[in-house]
């Protein structure tokens, strides 16, 4: 796979004790910005490669990227953030109805379960300088299911018309075993972008300075200012 190599100490070990301080190195690859418009092919020819290692490993289903926030949860957290006078309070509030909507798709078996990346978005999946795309960050990796996990990169990086079906495609003439079929594959990026908005307004909660409220704004208004909706997925679905 095109990711930075892992870099051994002396005796062959991927951690190595320096002093006390643990160490792992990787090697150096230089790359573009972030980019949620590369090349289609490239991206579905790159999941399929990591979906094909048919390696099950002993990193477990996690509850960030299969469980719902709930109805409950969200509905306090709009009451806490109203209080505090948070800026996108009232944005939250509307889109609250469809969160929970969207949740009603999680809670189904998975098809198959292998190791998967588990956060292939755009800031882990980048152009490589000297070409190629380069994929990396597998600090997330466990199990999943890689339909949802394909559903996740649909959700990236197939926003334009005409991208998702091209994904689908070279996915699947590169032999990836996923398959995208109804909105309960779109498990994975649902409960995942979930979390990542209430933990964002968790920390909006949390923070002490406008510097960290700005920062903590940035995680909320990534998923307000272009939300993941049942009318999306539909569209994914359609492609």
């Amino acid at each position: 796979m095109p990711t930075p190599a892992v870099r051994r100490s002396q005796a062959g070990e991927i951690v190595a004790d320096c002093g006390e301080v643990r160490v792992r190195l990787n090697a150096w690859v230089d790359l573009d910005d972030p980019d949620p418009h590369l090349d289609p092919v490239e991206v579905g020819q790159l999941v399929a490669g990591l979906h094909r290692v048919a390696f099950a490993g002993r990193i477990g289903v996690n509850p960030w990227y299969a469980e719902p926030v709930g109805a409950a949860r969200w509905s306090e957290l709009v009451s806490l953030l109203r209080a505090r006078h948070a800026p996108f309070a009232d944005e939250l509030d509307a889109l609250v109805p469809e969160l929970v909507a969207m949740e009603a798709y999680l809670g189904g078996p998975a098809r198959e379960l292998r190791t998967c990346h588990r956060d292939l978005w755009a800031d882990n999946v980048r152009r490589a300088r000297d070409g190629g795309l380069c994929v990396f960050d597998f600090d997330n990796a466990g199990l999943a299911d890689p339909s949802q996990e394909l559903a996740l990169v649909l959700v990236e990086y197939g926003a334009d018309p005409g991208r998702a079906s091209l994904i689908r495609a070279a996915y699947a003439e590169a032999g990836g075993p996923g398959r995208v079929q109804d909105a309960t594959d779109f498990a994975m990026p649902i409960a995942q972008l979930s979390h990542i908005l209430e933990e964002g307004c968790r920390r909006w909660l949390a923070a002490t300075t406008d510097a960290e409220r700005a920062d903590n704004e940035g995680w909320v208004r990534e998923f307000v200012d272009q939300p993941l909706t049942r009318n999306v997925i539909e569209a994914l679905l359609a492609d």
